[in-house]
């Protein structure tokens, strides 16, 4: 066998060189083609691996409002098929698509009538049980969001599964664009974020609200509490806020729930603000750090 030293230049014939590009072109395309018809395996924010016999879906089913509203900005109009009733954004949607129940009462014979290829669910606002019973018959992708870290990365995620992954990449920048200009405000404002009367109780550490408002330059004052936990109005008194922001949801807070808040807080600021910018992880993130930014003016003008 001919030998050559390794300083030798070794000419290829333009047909050799045809060949081994033919041969390295052809092997890429094995390697990273997906038969659209075979299963394909994504991983959710809970860890489970779901299969999806065709990818990418062309009927899901959405049981989160924020995501439901994410899947619209990812250009989804023909595949999502089914939505909650909580599911408002968009407006169109609310008034055309099939709505499944509540995020916690779902309704499985619609759900089965829709022959879904994914549902879309989140561990949080969705119930354990349910989700088990739908994932024993259906692909059931889970969020769990605990700070905007994870939002990003279940945008991220939710772009991969649906096949907008491209379309998801994109927002995601943008709303970290949006957020950047947030970074350097100091939580000095003292707040108390309601999300429910009778009883009062209170977004704590270990939400995605609680994330929200230290972002947005607010200092939790039930910061030392996990989750959602009551407080009473002598509580309130002695952690001694600077404001109370009454959200709009899931209780619809007014100016008329203001007296007792007032008696207890009567040097605070009391004020309603849209729950939606607080808590919805989904697209809406995009408006977020402009609201907190007028919110602060408001407080502090």
């Amino acid at each position: 066998m001919r030998s050559y030293p390794e300083s030798a230049n070794v000419a290829e014939s333009p047909t050799q060189a045809r060949a081994f590009v033919v041969f390295w072109i052809i092997l890429a395309s094995l390697l990273t083609a997906h038969d659209p018809f075979s299963p394909l395996l994504h991983t959710d924010q809970l860890h489970r691996s779901i299969e999806l016999p065709n990818w990418p879906p062309r009927r899901i089913i959405s049981l989160v409002p924020s995501q439901t509203e994410l899947l619209h900005t990812l250009g989804l109009e023909q595949e999502v098929v089914g939505i909650t009733k909580f599911c408002v954004h968009p407006a169109a949607w609310y008034r055309e698509k099939t709505r499944v129940g509540g995020t916690k009462t779902l309704d499985f014979g619609k759900i089965e009538a829709l022959r879904p290829d994914l549902i879309i669910g989140n561990k949080e606002e969705n119930d354990r049980a349910q989700i088990e019973a739908l994932a024993a018959r259906w692909p059931v992708w889970m969020s769990d969001i605990l700070t905007l870290e994870d939002a990003y990365d279940m945008m991220l995620r939710v772009g991969e599964v649906t096949g907008k992954a491209v379309a998801a990449s994109n927002l995601t920048a943008e709303i970290r664009q949006q957020f950047d200009r947030l970074a350097d405000q100091a939580s000095s404002i003292r707040a108390a974020y309601f999300i429910w009367r009778k009883p009062y109780m209170v977004a704590a550490a270990g939400t995605f609200i609680h994330d929200m408002l230290e972002r947005a330059g607010f200092q939790n004052v039930f910061a030392h509490q996990m989750r959602y936990p009551e407080v009473s109005l002598e509580q309130l008194a002695a952690a001694q806020p600077d404001v109370l922001l009454l959200s709009s949801e899931p209780y619809p807070f007014a100016e008329k729930h203001f007296g007792p808040l007032r008696e207890a807080c009567p040097k605070a600021k009391i004020m309603v603000v849209d729950g939606e910018m607080f808590s919805w992880y989904g697209s809406r993130l995009l408006a977020a750090p402009g609201y907190f930014e007028g919110l602060r003016e408001r407080l502090l003008g």
